[in-house]
C-alpha cells in the first residue's frame, strides 16, 4: 500500500540506520513525545538497530498515560450514576483509579459505551432524551477538533442532555516544563506528526531558540521515526537547534488552521494536571464560559473525589523521561497489561505497554544488545 509499504523498505530502514552510525561522533538523548513513536520505535524493532551512543528516552505523549488520577476518579463517579450513560474511547475503560476501573463500574450494570467518534454522543442524546450523555474528552491536540466540533453541534442542535469531562492537555508547555527540570538530560526532540497536523510546529519554534534544542517533527513509519532521528543527530552534531519537518506528507507549518480556529472557539488554555508529572501552567484546555452548560464537572456534583495512588507505580518518573519501565520493581510482576497499577501499563500508547509487549528490559535492551 502506497504511503505505508514505502516507507517500510528494508533497503531503505538498513541505509538511514547507516547513515545514522556514520553521522554520530558522541553520545545524545532524544525524547520522542508521543507514545504511538515510542511503540512503532518497539513494533519494528528500530530501538535494536540504533547506534549505541543514541538513547531513546520517552515522554508524555499518550493522553491517556497522563489523565490526572482525580478526573478518572470522577469519571467513575459519573458512570456509576444510574441516569447517565458514560462515553468514552476504549483506552480508557481498563485505567485504574483510586480503587476501580470503568470496566468494573459497566460489569456492575453501569450504561458505559465505547465509542469510536465524539459525534455519535450527539445520536445517542436524541434517543435517549432522559438520559445524560457524557463524554470522556481526553487527548492531545489531536483530537480537540473533533470534541470541539462536538459541543458546537450540540449548541446549534439544542441538545440540553450532553456534557463533556474535560482533560485536553498541549504538547509545548509540556516540553517547556521537560527542558526547565533541574534534572533534565534532554537533549533534542521528536515532535508528533498527528499533532502537528492540527497545530502546524510554529509553536515549537520559541522553544527551540530558547532552550538550544533540536525539535524535528516525525511521523510514524519506520522511515520517517529513522529519517526524524536522523536530522535531529545531525543538528545536534552541527551545533544547530532548529524546528525541522520530516513529516511533509502531512504536516505544514501553519497546521490546520480551520482546526485550531475551532478549538480557540470552544476551548480557553488552562493550567493542567498531568498524572505523574503534577500542575504543568497553561498546559490544558477547558470549555468557555459560554459552553458551561456542557461542562461535566458543572453539571454534576462531585466534591468528595479523594485520590490514591499507587505507591509502587513509577510511571510519573517514567513519562519524564527520568526512568525506564524495566527499572520499576512492579514491572512484569505485580504491573501487567491485565493488572495494570499505572496507565502506562494499560494506554495503547504508554511506554510501560510497549516494553512488556516486545519484550524490552534491563537484560534486552535497544542497540542490538
Amino acid at each position: 500500500m502506497r504511503y505505508i509499504d514505502e516507507f517500510r523498505q528494508p533497503e531503505l530502514i538498513r541505509g538511514l540506520a547507516e547513515e545514522l552510525r556514520k553521522t554520530i561522533t558522541r553520545p545524545w538523548t532524544i525524547m520522542e513525545i508521543c507514545g504511538g513513536q515510542t511503540h512503532a520505535f518497539m513494533r519494528f524493532g528500530l530501538d535494536t538497530l540504533l547506534p549505541p551512543q543514541i538513547e531513546l528516552v520517552h515522554g508524555p505523549g499518550c493522553p491517556v498515560c497522563v489523565t490526572p488520577l482525580e478526573l478518572i476518579d470522577k469519571a467513575i463517579a459519573i458512570a456509576s450514576r444510574p441516569e447517565v450513560i458514560f462515553c468514552s474511547f476504549g483506552d480508557m475503560l481498563r485505567v485504574p483509579g483510586s480503587h476501580s476501573d470503568l470496566f468494573r463500574v459497566k460489569a456492575a450494570g453501569g450504561d458505559v459505551r465505547v465509542v469510536y467518534s465524539p459525534l455519535e454522543c450527539l445520536k445517542l442524546a436524541r434517543e435517549h432524551p432522559d438520559r445524560q450523555i457524557v463524554f470522556f474528552a481526553i487527548g492531545f491536540e489531536t483530537t480537540a477538533p473533533g470534541n470541539a466540533m462536538l459541543v458546537w453541534q450540540a449548541r446549534e442542535q439544542g441538545i440540553t442532555n450532553l456534557s463533556l469531562l474535560v482533560s485536553h492537555v498541549r504538547v509545548p508547555p509540556a516540553i517547556t516544563a521537560i527542558l526547565s527540570s533541574p534534572g533534565n538530560q534532554v537533549q533534542g526532540f521528536l515532535a508528533a506528526g498527528h499533532v502537528c497536523t492540527v497545530m502546524g510546529y510554529w509553536e515549537y519554534e520559541p522553544l527551540a531558540e530558547r532552550f538550544k534544542v533540536p525539535i524535528v517533527v516525525t511521523g510514524f513509519e519506520p522511515a520517517d521515526l529513522l529519517r526524524g532521528l536522523l536530522m535531529a543527530v545531525r543538528q545536534l552534531e552541527e551545533g544547530r537547534h532548529e524546528v525541522e519537518n520530516a513529516y511533509g506528507r502531512s504536516v505544514r507549518r501553519e497546521g490546520n488552521r480551520a482546526a485550531q480556529e475551532l478549538i480557540a472557539r470552544v476551548f480557553e488554555p488552562c493550567d493542567r494536571a498531568w498524572r505523574g508529572i503534577g500542575v504543568i501552567p497553561d498546559s490544558g484546555w477547558r470549555l468557555r464560559p459560554e459552553f458551561a452548560e456542557f461542562d461535566a464537572e458543572k453539571r454534576f456534583a462531585l466534591d468528595d473525589i479523594h485520590t490514591r495512588e499507587s505507591s509502587v507505580c513509577i510511571s510519573g518518573l517514567i513519562l519524564q523521561g527520568r526512568k525506564k519501565p524495566y527499572e520499576c520493581p512492579a514491572f512484569g510482576t505485580e504491573c501487567t497489561p491485565m493488572h495494570p497499577l499505572g496507565a502506562t501499563m494499560v494506554s495503547s500508547e504508554g511506554a510501560c505497554a510497549a516494553y512488556y509487549r516486545y519484550g524490552r528490559s534491563a537484560g534486552k535492551q535497544a542497540n542490538g544488545e
